[in-house]
């Protein structure tokens, strides 16, 4: 979980590969309604989020018994509890970077739908992880492979928080 531009995809895909488990973009759940209001610069709202969340959270479910990693911001917690709804034992990895860092990374890719200017939008609607919540921060500043294997080894020791 996180903001655009900290590295989900990036992340996803190395700690899939560590797990050995099946890998889903998140962003390819999005309506093509939501990937061209984006493209606009129009920050999604809550009703435009539900349809793409029960997209994931299906996904969720679906690899719930054999594991999966998906991408997804899941900035609020309302969102996070919707996604645990489907997948009680989801476990949240937030990668977590600076507002620069995170600027410059959006600015420099390239092919992705989502602007750099919506990013202090999703900065403003970021809740940060509850301390009840399955899941752990981590910095988004460090190697991709190097997050996916400590992201790995706190769920081998299931020392969430």
């Amino acid at each position: 979980m996180g903001v655009s531009g900290s590295g989900k995809s990036t992340v996803g895909r190395e700690l899939a590969a560590v797990l050995d488990v099946p890998y889903a973009e998140g962003d390819e759940f999005h309506p093509a309604a939501n990937v061209a209001k984006m493209a606009a610069g129009i920050p999604l709202d809550d009703a435009d989020r539900a349809p793409w969340l029960d997209a994931v959270a299906g996904w969720m479910a679906e690899h719930t018994a054999g594991g999966g990693v998906i991408t997804c911001s899941a900035l609020k917690r309302a969102y996070r509890d919707r996604l645990r709804a489907a997948a009680p034992a989801a476990f949240f990895l937030h990668l977590a970077a600076p507002r620069d860092e995170l600027a410059h990374r959006m600015t420099e890719r390239s092919g992705h739908f989502m602007p750099a200017s919506l990013l202090d939008s999703q900065l403003a609607a970021l809740e940060p992880l509850g301390p009840d919540e399955h899941g752990t921060v981590v910095d988004a500043t460090q190697p991709a492979a190097e997050l996916a294997r400590a992201g790995a080894a706190v769920l081998a020791g299931d020392t969430a928080r």
